[in-house]
């Protein structure tokens, strides 16, 4: 097998749908592990994978094995497994506050370790990933798991002090996003928009307003300028937002995420 998996959630799932869309590694040659019965089997019929309860077996038969299981339980995991992995395997992490160096104390040993921040865009080919690999990855094989990570989206190599900040502005960020469409689409609807048209208009507005940051390349100050007529309607909507706080409350929230990852 390439590719293993101990843990079948959704972030794994996501991994494995855009890896199998991109023909990167094919379905036979990808192995997931799930104590949880119900979750590898959605995988298997989904993707068509080999699944196991057995992390063990992922270890035994796996490349490069992808640590997806929930924070909480990457202790327990590694400490099942380390003596299993062995110097040519690549070990790859989404788990947020678990450093590089709490991850080589865990393992006890020189291990080949990517640590990365997903989101859960991934799930639709849009995600946005920041990779660290530590000092026992090569250049090739550092190329090879971002050549992995590129299948579900934008991948960035980025020193290991941002990842907290990773965490909150592109890890957790889906949340604010979702929760401002929401409050769009609740406002549509209280002015007679029904509300599936409603979240529809509301997403593809921020869709489309990503989009123009990330290929025009102006500044999203600039952008926002270009919709703001003299004495129109969206400055005044602007200047109500500034009232109430908006980008204060952004910023609250994400130094408060961030905080919250460096502690976990």
């Amino acid at each position: 097998m390439k590719l293993g998996f101990i843990g079948t959630g959704n972030m794994a799932s996501a991994i494995m749908g855009g890896i199998i869309k991109k023909q990167i590694i094919s379905a036979d040659e990808m192995i997931g592990a799930d104590l949880f019965a119900p979750g590898r089997e959605k995988v298997k019929s989904q993707f068509k994978i080999h699944v196991t309860d057995s992390n063990k077996e992922v270890v035994e038969k796996a490349e490069v094995i992808v640590l997806s299981v929930k924070p909480q339980f990457y202790e327990d995991v590694i400490h099942e497994i380390r003596d299993d992995i062995r110097d040519n395997q690549i070990v790859i992490t989404i788990a947020p506050g678990k450093t590089l160096a709490w991850l080589a104390e865990q393992f006890g040993k020189n291990v080949k370790i990517v640590r990365t921040m997903p989101n859960t865009p991934a799930m639709v080919g849009e995600g946005m990933t920041a990779a660290c690999p530590n000092e026992y990855m090569t250049e090739e094989e550092t190329a090879y798991v971002c050549t992995l990570l590129e299948s579900f989206g934008r991948v960035e190599i980025v020193p290991e002090r941002l990842m907290d900040t990773v965490v909150s502005v592109s890890g957790s960020s889906p949340a604010y996003v979702f929760m401002l469409i929401e409050a769009m689409a609740d406002a549509a609807v209280s002015g007679g928009m029904p509300r599936p048209k409603a979240y529809q208009f509301a997403a593809q507005a921020v869709l489309g307003s990503a989009k123009m940051v990330l290929e025009t390349g102006k500044h999203p100050g600039e952008l926002k300028d270009m919709v703001c007529s003299p004495a129109g309607t969206t400055i005044e909507a602007v200047r109500v937002l500034e009232e109430l706080g908006f980008r204060s409350a952004v910023f609250e929230a994400m130094k408060v995420c961030e905080e919250m990852s460096k502690g976990m």
